[in-house]
């Protein structure tokens, strides 16, 4: 289960990123608008994540806290957390959102697998 979870927060959820409706999040501002007030949900992990503006994140997953920072760089959320004191290192991931319900986070800019959010 631990397994699971990392691979979720490090982005490697076993979905290679596919075209279909998701359209790229092209700046910070456009990315702020879309998680203003709203959390980033995973049910099937008791996920929850609270991005802020000020490059924070916190939350818990199976009631285990997280922690980490944000920015974004040359078009891409780049992020560094810890799980409970499991670090999650640092990876600059292409963030897709779909009709302004489901953010898509995918590592390595793009390149590697991905991982869907709900927005609530």
């Amino acid at each position: 289960m631990v397994r699971c979870l990392v691979a979720v927060f490090c982005g490697f959820l076993a979905n290679p990123a596919l075209a279909n409706d998701f359209m790229p999040v092209r700046d910070r501002s456009e990315f702020l608008n879309l998680i203003q007030e709203k959390q980033l949900r995973v049910g099937l992990y008791n996920l929850t994540l609270h991005v802020t503006p000020d490059g924070k994140i916190h939350g818990q997953a199976l009631g285990w806290g997280i922690t980490g920072t944000w920015d974004w760089q040359d078009g891409y959320f780049c992020r560094n957390m810890d799980w409970s004191g499991y670090e999650i290192g640092p990876d600059c991931q292409l963030v897709e959102a779909r009709q302004g319900k489901t953010l898509r986070f995918t590592a390595e800019k793009g390149t590697g697998k991905s991982a869907s959010f709900r927005l609530r």
